[in-house]
């Protein structure tokens, strides 16, 4: 049996603002099914889970945040460039 195999970006910036912790979370930090557990179970995730009963989630932002996306990244912009700032002489 092979890992599924983990989650571009795209498919990240493309979730609702609560995800599931697997698969998800455990996906998108290319962790197994059961390793993603375990580390939720020993509060050693990078991101902070949330219990909503019995299941497991966590913000997207959060994810977001842990893996370095920009929020021009998650809009699709690319990050402006610096910029120059042009002075010209006055006269007097």
């Amino acid at each position: 049996m092979t890992a599924p195999a983990a989650l571009t970006i795209a498919e990240i910036l493309d979730q609702p603002a609560l995800v599931p912790l697997w698969p998800i979370v455990g996906r998108a930090l290319g962790l197994a099914e059961s390793t993603t557990y375990q580390l939720a179970a020993e509060n050693r995730l990078p991101i902070e889970v949330i219990r909503l009963g019995r299941r497991r989630v966590a913000r997207t932002v959060d994810l977001h945040v842990f893996l370095g996306l920009s929020n021009s990244e998650a809009a699709g912009v690319a990050p402006p460039a610096a910029s120059v700032q042009r002075t010209t002489p006055t006269s007097k």
